[in-house]
């Protein structure tokens, strides 16, 4: 139903009132839109890279150690000056994050058996 503020003398509106808010019962639930959107962009295409390239489901056929090992060679070189993976020229650390997200969904898949 629309509303309106104010009307003519003869009962016509003047213009439309802003329409009520709709309602989302969202309290407590997760809040995705705090993901930053350019690290989240540049990990999925740190991804998509990766499945191009070993085939998209490839990284749950690896063990994790050598994921952690992956990961800690991308932060060394971030913290050694070198920004972006020469090979992909993704940021070292969305290669990093990939990799973090491998252990933590194998760690889970691991948990739920």
């Amino acid at each position: 139903m629309t509303r309106y503020y104010q009307c003519r003398k003869d009962g016509t509106p003047l213009y439309p009132a802003q329409p009520e808010p709709g309602q989302k019962h969202d309290a407590g639930k997760p809040r995705y839109d705090l993901m930053p959107v350019h690290a989240e962009a540049e990990m999925v295409d740190v991804l998509t890279f990766g499945a191009e390239k070993y085939g998209a489901e490839n990284w749950r056929k690896v063990e994790k150690q050598r994921y952690i090992a992956a990961a800690g060679r991308h932060r060394a070189a971030y913290r050694m000056g070198e920004m972006y993976d020469p090979e992909t020229g993704k940021h070292h650390l969305a290669h990093a994050m990939c990799c973090d997200a491998f252990v933590i969904e194998l760690d889970l898949q691991e948990s739920e058996k």
